[in-house]
């Protein structure tokens, strides 16, 4: 998540007391961490800067800095005056710049290899990421897993594959989609993905709640679990629901027990069904209460006066039936029919016409070199003499 860095323009009273720690983004955004400024540069958003790292030095893109990194510090509870913060070596050069980008490359076949040993190894665990310091002395492997995974030999494993330090971490579907990234089925990218930072647990009893059938494939989100936004309309469903009388599943009229199907909470209404009928029938909370209140005394009602409903869309105009017969006459058809016919019986005759011209201009090309070798015969025999 990137915050938005609203105390930019604020002017600094006190440099000393000013805040000395950057927020640093890895990999894109999908990891980030504080680190002590002891330089005497003063970085900006979007510099790439080389920080320390395990046994060597990572390269990262400031986030934040300023006042509103203490803002930061706070929400994680991550003090300022902790000795073993990490700090802030230099500016990026060129050549760690290089070295960082040859390692990214690595990445890629990195993640196909380490999924292949796991696979080897008949391990229980998908790796979804692999994130390499920028030096390439260390990797984190993160990886989703049901249960507790024993991946001791699977560390070796990559240990001596890699020529690197190994670290594995853990992470659930919903990090694994966060940190993948997607566009949902609203049609806008995921919240996991871009500002949401607290997983909250999602339970079936939300959609219930909401009215929403129970259908695993539209209520799951791209990490397979329950979606995340079933929660954010949840406190105004249960704040509607309260005006809704309990216990009012059956009714007792004179045709039968009423069953309750479902609750419109927009319109305030009930829907009702009678025995023996498909037929669906809309009651006011009112009515719903005082027809409960007569069957607790013993009175039957006659009916249940369902409510009328009128929807305020415009009605489609169905487009009318054209009739089209007599519009074409058959005489015109027949017109054309004659005309085609005359066309392909001349097409015809002129065929063996052309055929034949064709025939008489290649014999008299036939011809013509004949009479010319006759005619030169004499002439060679005179200049012989």
């Amino acid at each position: 998540m990137n915050a938005y860095d609203w105390l930019y323009n604020l002017p600094a009273a006190d440099s000393d007391n000013s805040c000395k720690v950057l927020e640093v983004s890895f990999n894109k955004g999908s990891r980030k961490d504080f680190f002590r400024n002891i330089t005497l540069h003063q970085f900006e958003k979007g510099d790439l800067i080389s920080v320390e790292g395990v046994s060597g030095f990572d390269v990262g893109e400031v986030s934040l800095t300023g006042e509103i990194v203490r803002l930061q510090m706070k929400k994680r509870n991550v003090k300022e005056e902790n000795p073993e913060m990490r700090k802030v070596l230099r500016r990026a050069s060129d050549r760690d710049l290089e070295i960082w980008k040859q390692n990214k490359a690595r990445e890629p076949q990195a993640i196909v290899r380490s999924r292949a040993i796991a696979k080897q190894l008949k391990l229980e665990m998908k790796i979804s990421e692999v994130e390499m310091q920028a030096d390439g002395r260390k990797a984190t492997f993160f990886y989703i897993a049901d249960g507790r995974v024993d991946f001791r030999e699977l560390i070796k494993v990559y240990a001596s594959e890699f020529k690197l330090k190994v670290e594995m971490r853990q992470i659930g579907a919903r990090q694994e989609s966060a940190k993948v990234g997607g566009i949902g089925s609203c049609g806008r990218e995921l919240c996991c993905a871009t500002w949401l930072t607290d997983f909250k647990s999602v339970n079936t009893a939300a959609a219930r709640y909401q009215n929403l059938s129970i259908n695993q494939t539209k209520l799951s989100g791209q990490c397979g679990r329950l979606k995340c936004c079933l929660n954010y309309e949840l406190d105004t469903y249960l704040d509607a629901l309260q005006y809704f009388p309990d216990s009012c599943d059956t009714l007792q009229v004179e045709k039968g027990t009423a069953n309750l199907i479902k609750k419109d909470i927009f319109k305030n209404l009930m829907w009702y069904m009678l025995p023996d009928s498909t037929k669906q029938y809309p009651l006011t909370i009112e009515r719903v209460q005082k027809i409960r209140s007569l069957n607790e005394q013993g009175v039957i009602p006659q009916e249940l006066e369902a409510v009328e409903l009128t929807s305020s869309k415009p009605k489609e105009v169905e487009p009318e039936f054209v009739d089209v017969v007599g519009q074409i006459s058959l005489r015109s058809l027949e017109k054309a029919d004659k005309k085609r016919k005359q066309q392909t019986q001349k097409h015809q005759q002129q065929k063996p016409q052309q055929k034949q011209q064709g025939n008489q201009q290649q014999k008299g090309q036939q011809m013509q070199p004949g009479k010319q070798k006759g005619q030169q015969r004499p002439q060679q025999g005179k200049n012989k003499r």
